[in-house]
């Protein structure tokens, strides 16, 4: 069943979608499961939801960007004994579909939604969307109140504004009426600690894995516990993007299936999680493979713990650990083991050792990226050389040689104590497909800069007294091309300010009345 009943899913989305809402029949998943996958849209298909999503788009952090290219599932599932039923068992699964990756939210919305719908079937979706249908746009910044079958959850979507690891608290406020609010404290984040606890001591090993996009698979018995690492690893190097693909829960019947486990290339950079068997003689080739046991809190201090060799996994029965022939390029950090260590006896909250764990990996990240961002700030033409009459100039371009010599005086080591070869690290991470993204986009905002402050210097110049010195056909020139700007900046969504527009509009128009009757006639005319 499909609501509401007008969407569009094409054949290949189906069967990837039926395939990821159920556990593999080895994880033995009785009661009720949650988990989420991704999965590729498939190509040429239009979405109309697209040029509204990619307003509110620009607003968000880059780690929340919508990915055209995919969809995320939430599902809920459920297995119980059922003698009435052929097979012994009552299994269904209510999956929700949404471009967005605020996992935490939908997580929550499912809890509330899933056991009724399961006992009173499809009217019961009905009224669910009914909800939906009233929710306000996901505008980033604002507390938003979504109601959900009587309840009304709280909750605030980040912007790019936030300081990065602080989030503001969404209040409970006590509602007059008879309806219970609910406050989310995120959207879209993990349980950090718990995900990582068992491999608690490869932390850093695996954020360095990450941020170079390097090929990992997660081995885990279930879904919840495949797709909930594979979301901790992609998040443990943000605020930076992960660019590459990565799938919380990956099945042998996914139509990339074949893609991925090709033995006739090297390994792809993308993050798997997997549960069936199979994968361990299938992805044996593959250079880093995490394998999780269950993931229960430690009650105790989890035991120091070796990388272990690759050719000993052979088998999904393998001891829980990192199997992987990496050396790290940093020097193990033994603070935050010990910190996090401490907490375990102290009997911290999860919820604490989260936040602690989060803040390292913030730190550690910016530690890393502060460096290039200063390099890149540096390639931008100076103010004095962008003139009103030339084209605006172009960003120089990026040098490994010179950025690597900003690092002696400049580098990681300004805020971050921990020695190791962070040269090297660099070094494999500008080849790295994360790199690449974060470049793009930082060019992207660089050149857009240029175009605006190009725009404010047209805005400055006196353009009508130009056209008095020029030809008509200048000038219908110059006309053509000030408009064309005013459409570029409303296209492109340039940082120009309003009164700049207004003011370029006014310049155009000043320019058009001073020109014969039957030009102004045309030039009007094409004023779209």
């Amino acid at each position: 069943v499909i609501y509401p009943p007008h969407s569009k899913l094409t054949d290949k989305e189906k069967t990837n979608i039926c395939y990821l809402s159920f556990p593999d029949s080895n994880s033995g998943c009785l009661g009720d499961t949650q988990f989420c996958f991704r999965f590729r849209q498939s190509p040429g298909r239009k979405v109309s939801l697209c040029c509204f999503l990619d307003q509110l788009d620009r607003d968000l952090p880059v780690y929340l960007k919508k990915d055209s290219a995919y969809y995320y599932g939430y599902v809920y599932f459920r297995q119980v004994r059922d003698k009435s039923l052929k097979r012994g068992y009552f299994q269904k699964s209510l999956v929700l579909i949404s471009k967005l990756p605020y996992v935490h939210l939908f997580r929550t919305m499912l809890k509330q939604i899933a056991p009724e719908y399961f006992e009173k079937s499809e009217a019961f979706l009905e009224a669910v969307c009914s909800d939906i249908d009233h929710w306000p746009p996901p505008v980033p910044g604002k507390v938003l109140q979504l109601p959900i079958m009587g309840l009304i959850m709280k909750l605030r979507i980040p912007t790019y504004r936030d300081k990065p690891g602080t989030t503001p608290i969404v209040q409970n406020m006590h509602q007059a009426d008879a309806q219970i609010s609910m406050a989310l404290p995120t959207v879209h984040e993990v349980d950090l600690f718990r995900c990582f606890c068992p491999v608690f001591f490869h932390i850093q090993m695996l954020w360095e894995l990450v941020l170079l996009g390097e090929p990992l698979v997660v081995m885990a018995p279930s879904p919840a516990e495949s797709s909930e690492t594979v979301l901790a690893l992609v998040s443990c190097i943000s605020p930076l993007k992960y660019c590459s693909d990565f799938r919380p829960y990956f099945t042998i019947h996914d139509s990339e299936f074949k893609e991925y486990t090709t033995r006739t290339q090297a390994p792809p950079s993308v993050i798997l999680g997997v549960t069936n068997p199979f994968f361990a003689k299938t992805l044996q080739h593959w250079p880093h493979i995490i394998r999780i046991g269950d993931i229960k809190l430690p009650g105790e201090v989890p035991k120091q713990v070796k990388v272990k060799k690759l050719k000993n996994l052979k088998t999904l029965d393998s001891k829980p650990g990192v199997y992987t022939s990496y050396k790290p390029y940093l020097n193990k950090d033994e603070e935050i083991i010990k910190q996090l260590q401490k907490g375990v006896q102290q009997k911290r909250p999860t919820e604490a050792q989260s936040v602690i764990l989060r803040r390292y990996f913030l730190e550690l990240t910016e530690s890393f990226i502060i460096p290039l961002e200063r390099y890149v700030a540096s390639l931008m033409p100076l103010q004095k050389c962008i003139s009103p009459w030339k084209s605006p100039p172009q960003l120089r371009q990026f040098s490994q040689d010179d950025f690597m010599k900003t690092l002696e005086k400049a580098g990681p080591q300004l805020t971050s104590g921990l020695k190791g070869d962070w040269i090297g690290l660099y070094r494999h991470f500008l080849k790295s497909p994360n790199f690449d993204g974060w470049f793009r986009s930082r060019q992207k905002e660089m050149t857009q800069k240029l175009e605006a402050l190009h725009l404010e210097a047209l805005c400055n110049e006196n353009l009508v007294f130009w056209t008095q010195k020029h030809t008509e056909v200048e000038t219908v020139d110059l006309v053509l091309k000030l408009k064309n700007k005013l459409l570029q900046a409303d296209r492109e969504h340039l940082p120009v300010k309003t009164d700049t527009l207004k003011k370029l509009q006014t310049h155009i128009n000043d320019i058009i009345l001073a020109l014969p009757d039957d030009l102004q006639d045309i030039l009007l005319k094409t004023g779209t």
